[in-house]
């Protein structure tokens, strides 16, 4: 039977196989019944606090115990979790506390830098608190809980009511929170079971940012719902140390989720045949984020004699919207929608195109958000007529399945992540020097794209790169930061003076 609320999938496992291992984390182990516990008892405190049903809490930490501690412990309180990027800077992430009104900002050492004074930017927030003793002023999560029973409290909670706001970057050069309900989350997370067909049995691998609504689904409130274990990576980058095959071999992951620059580098790690062929225990590789190239699939299949399935997913829809079928993928194919979403091509219009027909693909299904936070206008833009209008240019073929053919959006996706061009041309257009500015993304093998700054100069100036990426890091986190800064004294432009991103693209690439 679904489940309904997201904090419920932790506690109906909880209730079934408690003593089951959970979350493995370098030596530690907990079980379902641990975190269960300390998330109540934590949810306990916030309520003994006076936060109430629908109060916003960011959530700033690294893929650990603590993070999931602390995202059931808010939904169990009845309040909203915003998990926000943890590469961003003071600046970006006193915004999203600014626009989403939290009152609590739950972080670590890691980011004292980011935490050291943030009450004083905003204005909402009551506290910060951490899981450890820190510099900065906060409170210590653990210390507080110990008085604290895991006695449920019941909360008036409803299929409807928010669970998490996604915030990503938005084209106004500001990121947008999608507010997304635990009938979303839940829904989204039953489709996903039914296509991947995973079991209590599997083990997964987390290591890509918990914070991402691609891996928060995928690798946290899936497996939990269904009662597996999650082995838990710090970041990406634990694929790279020597311990990643120790993992392989002892701890045995069954499911394996990445971007296409996490599969492009493992088929240049060094792993002899013979371990792959006796050893190699993941059974499920399902990559997401970014376009796979076609030849990565076809030399993982040869190497790792399985397949990748890829998906396409988007915040707004939870947020997975299709997935190739285990038994049957299309090369250079996105899958087809998952079961009880729809989707379709349109032109213009919003006419239905044919089937291999290029237009926009929409989509509708209780996965879709209930819009944008503060944002009625964007709302009503993306959400029309039940349709989400996802601004992704695609095409369906005859059996259902989706190809995404480009982006409608100056979107640019750094190793998964998003960056939208405006965010950073807003700040360039501000530097004394900078008469226009434009931001593109260049195809690059290691990140899959990279963003790349033209800049006109004003008359009798010019430019110097390192001094613009000095001046950008104030405001950014550094993967937005551009690769390259180019003079470039013949933008193309309009009349009115916006630059013609296409043309200086296809100039830049010579085509």
């Amino acid at each position: 039977m679904p489940i309904n609320l997201v904090q419920e999938t932790l506690e109906t496992q909880a209730a079934e196989r408690g003593g089951k291992k959970y979350l493995i984390y370098g030596k530690e182990k907990f079980s379902y019944r641990e975190i269960n516990s300390k998330a109540q008892k934590f949810a306990n405190l916030l309520t003994t606090r006076g936060f109430k049903k629908g109060d916003r809490i960011c959530l700033m930490l690294e893929n650990s115990p603590e993070f999931f501690i602390s995202f059931f412990g808010i939904l169990k309180a009845g309040c909203v979790c915003v998990p926000i990027n943890t590469f961003f800077i003071r600046e970006e992430v006193a915004y999203i506390i600014n626009d989403s009104e939290a009152k609590l900002f739950i972080t670590s050492s890691d980011f004292a830098e980011v935490a050291d004074g943030i009450t004083e930017k905003c204005q909402t927030l009551k506290t910060v608190m951490t899981f450890e003793d820190t510099k900065f002023m906060s409170e210590n999560i653990y210390r507080l809980i110990t008085k604290m029973t895991d006695a449920k409290k019941e909360i008036p909670l409803t299929s409807e009511d928010f669970a998490v706001f996604v915030y990503s970057s938005g084209t106004t050069g500001h990121p947008k929170g999608a507010m997304l309900t635990h009938g979303n989350m839940t829904a989204n997370a039953y489709a996903c079971l039914m296509r991947f067909n995973v079991t209590y049995n599997d083990v997964f691998l987390l290591f890509l940012p918990s914070f991402h609504s691609y891996a928060l689904m995928t690798c946290v409130l899936l497996p939990t719902y269904v009662g597996s274990s999650i082995i838990i990576l710090g970041s990406v980058n634990d694929l790279k140390k020597k311990s990643f095959r120790n993992i392989l071999l002892f701890q045995r992951p069954t499911f394996f989720l990445g971007v296409p620059q996490v599969y492009t580098a493992l088929l240049r790690a060094k792993m002899p045949g013979w371990f792959i062929k006796f050893f190699y225990p993941v059974k499920l590789h399902v990559s997401g984020g970014a376009p796979l190239p076609e030849d990565t699939l076809v030399r993982f299949r040869e190497k790792f004699k399985h397949p990748i399935i890829e998906g396409y997913g988007l915040s707004e829809a939870s947020p997975v919207v299709s997935v190739n079928k285990l038994d049957y993928q299309k090369p250079m194919s996105v899958g087809p929608a998952l079961d009880g979403v729809e989707v379709k091509v349109v032109n213009e219009n919003e006419l239905e195109l044919p089937a291999g027909e290029v237009g926009e693909l929409i989509v509708k299904g209780p996965n879709v958000m209930k819009g944008y936070w503060n944002m009625p206008g964007l709302t009503d833009m993306t959400l029309r007529n039940g349709w989400l209008f996802t601004g992704d240019l695609a095409k369906i073929d005859e059996d259902g399945f989706i190809y995404i053919v480009d982006r409608k959006k100056d979107l640019i996706i750094v190793k998964g992540i998003n960056v939208y061009p405006r965010e950073i041309e807003e700040h360039l257009h501000k530097h004394p020097s900078v008469e226009a500015a434009a931001v593109i993304g260049l195809p690059d093998r290691n990140s899959g794209e990279i963003p790349v700054a033209y800049i006109k100069p004003k008359q009798g100036m010019s430019i110097n790169e390192k001094e613009i990426k000095t001046y950008l890091r104030q405001f950014l986190a550094h993967f937005k930061i551009p690769k390259q800064v180019q003079e470039c004294h013949d933008m193309p432009m309009t009349a009115t003076g916006k630059v013609l991103k296409r043309e200086l693209k296809r100039r830049v690439l010579g085509v």
